[in-house]
């Protein structure tokens, strides 16, 4: 059995994304690492920080963006079918430059992939989620937020990533172009593996994060218009911190040296009221909070309604 890991990005370093510790998670468990690293800004180092893991396992294809030719998210899609098709494995592991798997998860993850194999009918492993928010002290897991994603697939021709890169779908006949197609296209059947995903992407410092919001703007919005959404980019307020879960485990040991770089505390509220000249986060809304409520008290974790992207099956 072989496991490919891959991934996907553009000014990766630049915008704060922890994409060496994400690759080093995994590396363990996989036969290769496929990047498929997209032009970059002259003063990102994302090559250099991936290329300082100095492992023979990874292996960076370089590519151009193209925003018309894939806009609305689409181009975060394509990139990672582009990793995805240079990868060997009989299983392939997704990673998203700010997702990380703890050490721990790791034999769970590859006993998996074992027991499966050779179930054809299972066509991909779903895992859980541990969405972080503002420090490495507090996570959502709310009902705005998706607590489980497919992010093991078969090597498959006809799976290909889907929308934004979120996820993945079946898609015969697939003309490489529209990765939003909802038509013709099939939810993966997938097994559950008893693993989290420790997603850090709303970690940064206030002023990162607004430039990460900019760069999923324009990748989402194309370029025209950025300049007069410029206000969306100032002065990122988290909000409550205690609103949120406590995190009190421990994080993968390959966060370490990044989560020392933790140096915005000061920047942050824990307590208090919340700021009135801002627009309430989407989980600070009073519908979210009681839905969420009602999950996390009367459901026991479980989600009410909302939409999944993978057929569940019993394994």
């Amino acid at each position: 059995m072989r496991i490919s890991g891959f991934t996907m990005g553009k000014n990766v370093d630049k915008l704060y994304y922890p994409i060496k510790p994400a690759i080093m998670s995994i590396l363990p468990i996989v036969d290769e690492f496929v990047v498929a690293l997209g032009k970059s800004d002259d003063d990102d180092r994302t090559r250099e920080e991936i290329l300082s893991i100095g492992s023979d396992k990874i292996k960076l294809i370089d590519t151009v963006w193209d925003l018309g030719k894939y806009p609305n998210g689409m181009e975060n899609a394509h990139q990672t079918d582009i990793a995805k098709n240079h990868c060997t494995g009989d299983w392939l592991f997704y990673l998203q430059a700010d997702e990380v798997i703890h050490e721990k998860f790791l034999p769970i993850i590859k006993k998996r992939c074992e027991e499966l194999l050779d179930d054809k009918t299972v066509e991909g492993l779903l895992f859980r989620y541990k969405h972080f928010w503002g420090d490495y002290d507090h996570y959502h897991f709310s009902h705005h937020w998706y607590k489980h994603e497919i992010r093991i697939v078969r090597n498959v021709p006809e799976i290909h990533s889907w929308e934004s890169a979120q996820s993945f779908r079946r898609i015969p006949n697939f003309d490489e172009i529209n990765y939003r197609q909802q038509e013709g296209t099939y939810k993966l059947k997938v097994a559950r593996v008893d693993a989290d995903v420790y997603h850090y992407g709303w970690v940064r410092p206030p002023s990162l994060m607004k430039k990460k919001m900019k760069a999923l703007d324009t990748i989402h919005r194309g370029e025209e218009g950025t300049e007069k959404r410029e206000t969306m980019y100032r002065n990122f307020d988290y909000g409550l911190l205690d609103q949120l879960q406590k995190f009190t485990e421990t994080h993968p040991e390959v966060m370490k040296n990044w989560i020392a770089k933790f140096d915005w505390k000061d920047e942050l509220q824990f307590t208090g009221k919340p700021s009135g000249t801002r627009k309430k986060h989407t989980h600070e809304k009073l519908k979210y909070r009681f839905l969420t409520w009602i999950e996390n008290n009367l459901l026991g974790g479980r989600n009410l309604g909302g939409f999944k992207n993978y057929i569940l099956l019993k394994k």
